[in-house]
């Protein structure tokens, strides 16, 4: 793993940013520091305000796992793009497939609610509509519960996609997209040549390993394997890595009047 504050990291990112970039983000973990209920994460004030100050430079976008509806109430300014459900929300034509995931999800919610009954307060399900995530962190035996867990995936059917996470499980629809297809698309729709994608969980290995040749790939953490072209060390050096991308970056005059013109919230 190289890490990204190096004499070979800071020359390769600011050569990869001599062309235009979309500068994408991972939300829990990476923006956003985890903690034990995630449903009081919010996105610190200076990152915010980094993040806006970096749009006047380049397009900003979040791919999460949570649902959209979760995400915007955790945000105060207004991406570029927000992709929510690891991809499975927010890109063109993504409702065509919302109401089978949906059902599909009801189905599995069930099973699961009957299966994990047992382990009590142990294990919750958060339920994002289109895809579900399987939480552990509070158990006093992980790797039991983790065993559990698999042994009533595997009870499921249609077979979800599983995507372990930190302390979670998340269960997709098979065949879904994921966040590597998600980054694919946005190069595409955002017309940007090249983009940086930064991320610390397991489903943003579907982007580090496409090792394309036009993404620059972050991971934040250095305590796990990754396909990630670079490291930094955790979530307190999302600022630093901000801040260098603020000074590589010039203010584009095209997206200063877009941010002057945008209605305010």
């Amino acid at each position: 793993m190289k890490p990204l504050f190096s004499e070979e990291g800071y020359s390769a990112l600011r050569s990869f940013l001599m062309q235009p970039v979309l500068c994408l983000f991972d939300f829990d973990g990476t923006l956003a520091p985890l903690i034990s209920n995630p449903a009081l994460v919010s996105l610190p004030h200076m990152i915010q305000q980094q993040l806006q100050a970096l749009q006047l430079r380049a397009p900003v976008g979040i791919i999460t796992g949570r649902s959209l509806a979760d995400m915007r109430k955790r945000l105060r300014f207004e991406p570029d793009y927000v992709i929510g459900n690891h991809g499975l929300e927010g890109l063109p034509g993504w409702q065509q497939y919302a109401p089978e995931h949906f059902e599909r999800c009801r189905s599995w919610l069930s099973s699961l609610q009957t299966l994990l009954s047992d382990l009590g307060d142990a294990v919750w399900i958060e339920d994002k509509s289109y895809s579900l995530t399987v939480h552990y962190r509070h158990a006093r035996n992980q790797a039991l519960v983790q065993q559990t867990l698999s042994a009533c995936f595997e009870t499921l059917s249609p077979a979800p996609r599983i995507i372990p996470g930190k302390f979670n499980a998340s269960l997709l629809s098979p065949g879904a997209g994921d966040k590597g297809l998600a980054v694919e698309q946005l190069l595409m729709l955002s017309e940007q040549p090249r983009a940086l994608y930064v991320g610390d969980d397991t489903t943003d290995e579907d982007v580090f390993a496409l090792h394309h040749p036009d993404i620059f790939s972050v991971r934040v953490g250095d305590d796990f394997p990754t396909a990630a072209d670079y490291v930094i060390k955790d979530h307190e050096a999302i600022q630093l890595l901000l801040d260098l991308l603020l000074a590589l970056l010039p203010v584009s005059s095209k997206n200063a009047l877009m941010q002057f013109n945008a209605p305010r919230q």
